[in-house]
């Protein structure tokens, strides 16, 4: 399983948030609603100017964030437009169930986006406001809705799993009323302390190991039985609807970010661009590069880096990266691989520290 021969991709970073979550450590602010205009003409500068360097036509594409549904539709599709899209790309939007509109879902659409990422986080209303998020579950289901009816059928639901406050009954309400909106691909993600955030300046509100393990077992369970597989730890999608644009960046592959702090990816080179958007959109009308440092791997650290991301898939590594008969219950063969078992995917980097 890999993001494909040939394939590039691209990562459009939109920085802006009505509401920042205090576990969130990605480059976002909830005061810079003025720059709007700006930083989405310097996307498109960014952009225009890769495309003169040799950008080639990309596979891929994700607008992440920050929130990107919260930027006017319009502007967001002009600089979709910039980038050289190949046939039959795949293009996804982030997007805030507060957010969604029939008018946008349209105008992305028309502009050539075929993939939603919406982030649910919780189907319970007060872990919702444990989280910090501002919508409810009922918007959730109506923007699932809104986005079948414009004609959006690949989506992805993101919850999260491990909030102080949060029941093992809590989360399984969120996975079962996530199936219920019947997605194609559901990403479900451990809540993680990330230094510089409120939430690390709470010890009383750290997740639990043990709590979180037993959540992990359970959406396992559930989605599994749903029909809908894992494919990367996080990540469990029915066929055909694995996220080509992250499979891209556990194969390895090629990609190029655009906007602050975006990071790229080329052939073993790894770079980011200027971490505020003040600084990114002053560089590109300056017509200075964006890019703020850059590192290089060796062989050996990339074909270690490249063992350690195929282990979190389902595709798992070369049976001779690992002793198996070390790793009791925590791997299993498929043919001449070795895959994570779900026991080993919850100390999947403890697994990943064997790897030879």
């Amino acid at each position: 399983m890999t993001g494909g021969d040939g394939a590039h991709g691209a990562y459009v970073h939109i920085p802006f948030c009505a509401v920042r979550c205090d576990y969130c450590a990605f480059a976002t602010w909830t005061d810079r609603d003025h720059l709007i205009a700006s930083y989405l003409q310097a996307l498109w500068t960014e952009i225009e100017r890769a495309v003169d360097d040799g950008l080639p036509p990309v596979t891929s594409v994700f607008f992440g964030g920050g929130t990107p549904s919260m930027v006017p539709a319009a502007g967001l599709m002009v600089v979709l437009a910039a980038l050289p899209l190949a046939s039959e790309a795949e293009v996804t939007v982030e997007c805030n169930p507060d957010t969604i509109t029939p008018d946008l879902l349209a105008a992305y659409r028309d502009g050539g986006v075929n993939r939603l990422s919406f982030g649910v986080q919780s189907m319970v209303p007060r872990v919702l406001r444990l989280l910090g998020r501002t919508h409810d579950p009922a918007s959730v289901h109506r923007s699932v809705e809104l986005a079948r009816t414009a004609g959006f059928e690949c989506f992805n639901l993101d919850i999260i799993y491990g909030t102080v406050g949060e029941s093992v009954a809590d989360w399984e309400t969120t996975v079962c009323e996530t199936l219920r909106l019947e997605p194609p691909h559901v990403s479900a993600y451990g809540l993680t302390v990330e230094a510089g955030t409120p939430l690390a300046l709470d010890p009383a509100r750290f997740p639990d190991d043990d709590d979180q393990a037993a959540k992990y077992e359970l959406a396992d369970e559930l989605l599994g039985a749903a029909g809908l597989a894992s494919y990367e730890i996080s990540n469990w999608a029915r066929p055909g609807h694995e996220c080509r644009h992250n499979l891209l960046y556990w194969s390895q592959g090629d990609y190029t970010g655009f906007g602050c702090a975006a990071h790229s990816h080329r052939a073993g080179r790894r770079w980011w661009n200027l971490r505020t958007p003040e600084r990114f959109i002053a560089a590109v009308e300056e017509g200075s590069s964006a890019e703020a440092a850059a590192e290089v791997l060796d062989a050996e650290t990339r074909r270690l880096e490249g063992l350690q991301l195929q282990l979190r898939t389902r595709t798992g590594v070369p049976a001779d990266a690992l002793e198996a008969a070390e790793l009791p219950g925590l791997v299993e063969p498929h043919g001449d691989r070795l895959v994570l078992t779900r026991a080993g995917r919850l100390v999947a980097n403890e697994v990943a520290l064997r790897l030879r």
